[in-house]
């Protein structure tokens, strides 16, 4: 949890604020003893990092969950696109075609 929330780059009150689980009770989670979140706040824990609750155990996903088995840049870029306006969101997803394409271009 500790490595997707560095990523993220989401502060612990900004996890407690967006998950729903208490500022106190993530930093025991996050803490050296490492207690373990009920399944309830791991959920809302994982959903609020944009994991799945499996990949915030093990640090994998399984086939059954392919479409949340994204890069951790592929999840940030749309962390961050999805708090552009539509507009904006629009030029960025031209962007990256373009840098998609120009890559493909030379080699």
């Amino acid at each position: 949890m500790k490595s997707e929330l560095d990523y993220s780059g989401m502060l612990v009150k900004e996890l407690a604020a967006k998950s729903g689980v208490n500022k106190w009770s993530i930093d025991n989670y996050l803490n050296a003893r490492g207690q373990l979140p009920s399944v309830e706040a791991g959920v809302k824990i994982a959903k609020a990092l944009g994991v799945s609750v499996e990949y915030l155990v093990t640090g994998e996903d399984s086939q059954k969950n392919a479409s949340h088995n994204q890069s951790k840049t592929s999840r940030l870029i749309g962390q961050f696109a999805e708090q552009l306006d539509p507009q904006k969101r629009e030029f960025a997803l031209e962007f990256i075609k373009w840098l998609s394409a120009w890559k493909d271009k030379i080699g």
